[in-house]
């Protein structure tokens, strides 16, 4: 008899794993799925109404609208994190606590579209930045005082992974409540 368990609704793609290695093609992937995360999170969110932004996309998890700020929130900070790397000799880094900042009024109450036109404008920023890294620069590191060393080649997959993540979020709730 085989028993199938229900999905984990926090990994709705899976868990990801920082410092596995990255060819160059798989930049080229990740870079073309850093560059389509904000359409594809534009269109998670298309017409939803403002009790479906603030549904959680499952128990004891982020309404939509929240996880709508977050990815902004999250990938700025990412930004200036690998603009650190490249600027400065192996810098330490502060994290932030992503859960104190998603119930700040603006990222659970705020309207989404500044949200949403921060991602547009911040992924074609850093689809640049990663296009100009010379070969050398993709082994440039950071200490981030939660995950230890990392390279500027770890944060491009993450933040490809994350915007997937988080966008299926919302999808998958959307077909759980049967949205349009």
């Amino acid at each position: 008899m085989s028993s199938v368990s229900a999905p984990d609704l926090r990994y709705p793609i899976g868990p990801f794993v920082f410092g596995l290695p990255v060819s160059t093609e798989q930049r080229s992937l990740y870079l073309a799925q850093v560059a389509e995360g904000p359409a594809k999170l534009r269109a998670a969110v298309a017409n939803l109404s403002d009790a479906q932004l603030d549904t959680p996309y499952r128990a004891g998890g982020w309404t939509v609208r929240q996880v709508a700020h977050h990815l902004p929130d999250s990938h700025l900070n990412w930004y200036v994190r690998a603009k650190l790397i490249l600027t400065e000799q192996e810098p330490a880094i502060q994290p932030f606590d992503e859960n104190l900042w998603a119930e700040l009024p603006d990222g659970r109450a705020g309207a989404i579209e500044p949200s949403l036109a921060m991602f547009d404008g911040l992924h074609a920023r850093t689809v640049l930045f990663y296009e100009s890294l010379a070969p050398e620069d993709w082994t440039r590191k950071l200490f981030h005082p939660e995950r230890g060393i990392l390279t500027i080649q770890d944060i491009l997959p993450a933040l490809a992974w994350h915007s997937r993540h988080h966008t299926a979020h919302i999808m998958e709730l959307g077909k759980r409540m049967s949205w349009p």
